[in-house]
C-alpha cells in the first residue's frame, strides 16, 4: 500500500505541473493527435471502399463468368449459355420465371463534376429481374428505365461525381443519345457507381451482337449456392465458373485496399515518429525542471519505481488527450465523406463514402498510447537515476 500511495502521490503531483509547462505539453498532444488523425483518415478511405464493395446480409446472389475470367471485362457468353445458367438449379424463381440477369458490362468516358476532367464509368446492360436479383435497389429519384428505349438509371454514386447525369438530361455516347430517367440507391454498394440500361438496348449500340459477359443469380438460400456450381461445373454445354458475389467483389478491391492500408500505416509510421521525438524532448523537459522536486522525494524515502512509474503516467496521459483529439477530429472530418476513386483491378471510378469505424478509433487511441508509453519511458529511467546529492545541488 506504501509504495501505490507512493505513486498516486507523485503522479498527482506530475500531472498538477502541467500547465507550468503547458507549451512543450501541448506540443506533444498535439502532435500525437496529428498522427491519430492521419492514421484514421488515410484507413477509413480503405475501410470505405471495402465497405462499397461489401455485401450486407445473406450472400444470396451468384455471378457466373466464363471459365478463367478474373473480372467481367475479361468474359464472355452467349445467349445460350445464359438461358441454360438461368434454368440450372437452385436459382430462386418466380411465377415470371428464373431471377437471374444475363449482364454487358463495358466502360464509357464521362467529365468529372469537380475538374471535367473524363474517366472511366462503368456502364451495365441488365434484363427485367436485375434489380429483384440484387435485392437492395431502391428508385430515389424519377423511374425505371424502359426496356427497348435509350434510357438509363444512374447509381446516387455515379449522378454525384458526373456531370450532365441528372434525370432528363441526355448524353452522348457510343451510337446513341440516351436519356436519364431515374437514379438509384443500392445500399452504399458498387452498383451506386454504374449505369444501367436495357442490355437488348446496349448490345447494338456497341456491336455486342448477342453476347453477355456475365449473369447474377438470385439463389434460392445462401446454402444452395453450391448445388448452383455443381450444376454448371457439370454441364458439358457450358464452361463457366460461378462465385458468391461477395467473395467476387472483395477479390476485385483487394489491390487497392491493400495498397491503401500500407501507405496508411507508413505514413503514420513516419508522423509516429516525429510525436515521438516531440513527447520524448517534453518528458526530458518536465523532468529536468524538477531535478530538485525528484531528488527530494528520493531522500524522504520514495522509490525510483514510482518516480519511473509516475512520469510514464503523464506521457501516457498527454498521449491520450492527443490520441482521444485527434480520433474525434478524425471521425467529424471524415466519416460519411464522399468521394470516388479508380478500382486499378476495373479500371473503372467507383464511389464510396469514407468510413470511420470502431475499430478504427480504438487503433489510433492504441498507437498513440504506444507512443505515450515510449516517449516516456527513457526520461522516467533518467529520472529514476538521478543521484539524490546531485538533483538537491541542482538549480
Amino acid at each position: 500500500m506504501n509504495w501505490i500511495s507512493q505513486i498516486v502521490s507523485v503522479t498527482l503531483f506530475n500531472l498538477r505541473t502541467i500547465p507550468e509547462r503547458k507549451a512543450s505539453a501541448m506540443a506533444a498532444a498535439v502532435g500525437i493527435a496529428g498522427v491519430v488523425a492521419v492514421f484514421i483518415g488515410v484507413l477509413s478511405i480503405a475501410a470505405g471502399f471495402r465497405a462499397a464493395m461489401t455485401i450486407s446480409g445473406p450472400d444470396d446472389v451468384a455471378i457466373v463468368l466464363r471459365s478463367g475470367a478474373d473480372s467481367e471485362m475479361t468474359s464472355g457468353l452467349s445467349r445460350d449459355d445464359a438461358r441454360l445458367i438461368a434454368d440450372s438449379a437452385g436459382v430462386a424463381r418466380t411465377a415470371e420465371g428464373p431471377l437471374a440477369s444475363a449482364e454487358l458490362f463495358l466502360m464509357i468516358n464521362l467529365p468529372k463534376r469537380s475538374t471535367a476532367t473524363d474517366a472511366n464509368v462503368p456502364f451495365r446492360g441488365v434484363e427485367k429481374a436485375a434489380a429483384t436479383v440484387r435485392g437492395n435497389i431502391k428508385m430515389i429519384e424519377g423511374r425505371m428505365f424502359e426496356p427497348g428505349r435509350n434510357e438509363v438509371i444512374v447509381g446516387a454514386g455515379a449522378a454525384r461525381a458526373f456531370a450532365g447525369l441528372d434525370v432528363g438530361k441526355k448524353f452522348r455516347t457510343g451510337q446513341n443519345e440516351w436519356d436519364v430517367v431515374g437514379i438509384f440507391s443500392g445500399g452504399g454498394g458498387v452498383s451506386e457507381s454504374e449505369l444501367w440500361t436495357d442490355a437488348a438496348v446496349l448490345q447494338p449500340a456497341y456491336h455486342r451482337g448477342n453476347s453477355f459477359q456475365s449473369v447474377y443469380a438470385k439463389l434460392a438460400s445462401p446454402e444452395a449456392f453450391q448445388q448452383f456450381k455443381d450444376a454448371l461445373t457439370t454441364n458439358p454445354q457450358l464452361k463457366v465458373k460461378a462465385v458468391r458475389q461477395g467473395e467476387f467483389l472483395a477479390e476485385q478491391s483487394s489491390m487497392l485496399t491493400g495498397f491503401i492500408e500500407s501507405i496508411g500505416v507508413f505514413i503514420a509510421a513516419l508522423m509516429a515518429l516525429g510525436a515521438l521525438f516531440g513527447a520524448l524532448n517534453t518528458m526530458y523537459s518536465s523532468v529536468a525542471a524538477r531535478t530538485r522536486e525528484i531528488g527530494t522525494l528520493r531522500a524522504l524515502g520514495f522509490g525510483s519505481s514510482p518516480v519511473v512509474l509516475s512520469v510514464m503516467f503523464e506521457s501516457l496521459v498527454l498521449a491520450l488527450i492527443g490520441g482521444t483529439a485527434g480520433a474525434a477530429a478524425a471521425y467529424f472530418a471524415f466519416d460519411g465523406f464522399k468521394a470516388a476513386t479508380i478500382n486499378w483491378q476495373t479500371f473503372s471510378q467507383v464511389a464510396f463514402a469514407f468510413d470511420v469505424t470502431p475499430q478504427l478509433l480504438v487503433q489510433g487511441v492504441i498507437c498513440a498510447t504506444l507512443i505515450g508509453l515510449l516517449g516516456g519511458l527513457f526520461p522516467a529511467i533518467r529520472a529514476a537515476r538521478l543521484p539524490i546529492a546531485a538533483a538537491l545541488r541542482s538549480l
